[in-house]
């Protein structure tokens, strides 16, 4: 058994978001058909919980945040230290978005806000080899690369679209754990709140001729924790 902590780091603002599932659970609903042996535990960061003790998990996901790693919150500064300590005592981590930038600029690199602006919808990336169509959702982007890692995944639109380090780290900046339909109900219920109707309309187009894999990015992940824990 191989224990994950997901770390919850976006707040669920009711009642326009209601009825939609948060973060933590999404990762967990994409994550756990390919990691079945795995204890999954939610860790409430952005609700004021405690970062998990070493000895209460194997390995740790970063998900996303409407946070920026500018801005100062009361668990911005604990994340930094816990994600350092991870990092040197091999735990492993998967960023996504939030915690793809967060890493980054913990373990050397840069994220900030870019001119690019928002991007939302479906775009593509060349990942792992492959041409793919992934979920997105962010504002800012790594612009420096940390010494230690090196780009698995970029698009025009985000030269830095994955990173795997010479630790046990990972992290991707889209989105893998969303699905089509958890972004039209964001597209239609934030269209003129937390976006402008021309994001909004134009994430709804971008669905449509989209193919993104429910597995994207599941295996990369997968094999991060199998092989930190010693698992087949």
């Amino acid at each position: 058994m191989v224990r994950i902590a997901l770390l919850e780091l976006t707040l669920h603002p009711l009642p326009l978001l209601e009825g939609l599932p948060r973060t933590a659970h999404q990762i967990r609903a994409w994550l756990e058909p390919h990691l079945p042996e795995a204890r999954f535990s939610t860790v409430d960061v952005v609700d004021g919980v405690p970062l998990p003790q070493f000895r209460d998990f194997d390995g740790v996901v970063v998900g996303g945040s409407e946070f920026g790693v500018y801005d100062d919150t009361e668990w911005m500064r604990p994340l930094r230290d816990f994600l350092e300590m991870c990092r040197d005592h091999a735990k492993p981590v998967f960023g996504i978005c939030f915690g793809h930038q967060i890493m980054a600029d913990v373990y050397g690199g840069k994220a900030e806000k870019t001119k690019v602006g928002n991007v939302v919808g479906a775009r593509g990336f060349d990942y792992g080899g492959a041409s793919v169509d992934a979920f997105v959702w962010h504002q800012d982007q790594v612009t420096c690369v940390p010494p230690s890692a090196q780009v698995t995944g970029s698009a025009d639109h985000c030269p830095v679209g994955a990173l795997d380090y010479d630790f046990p780290a990972r992290s991707v900046q889209f989105h893998p754990e969303y699905r089509a339909s958890h972004l039209r109900e964001l597209f239609v219920r934030g269209r003129d709140v937390f976006l402008t109707a021309r994001e909004a309309d134009e994430g709804l187009a971008s669905l449509e001729t989209a193919h993104v894999s429910k597995d994207l990015a599941a295996l990369q992940a997968v094999e991060l924790f199998r092989n930190a824990s010693g698992g087949p």
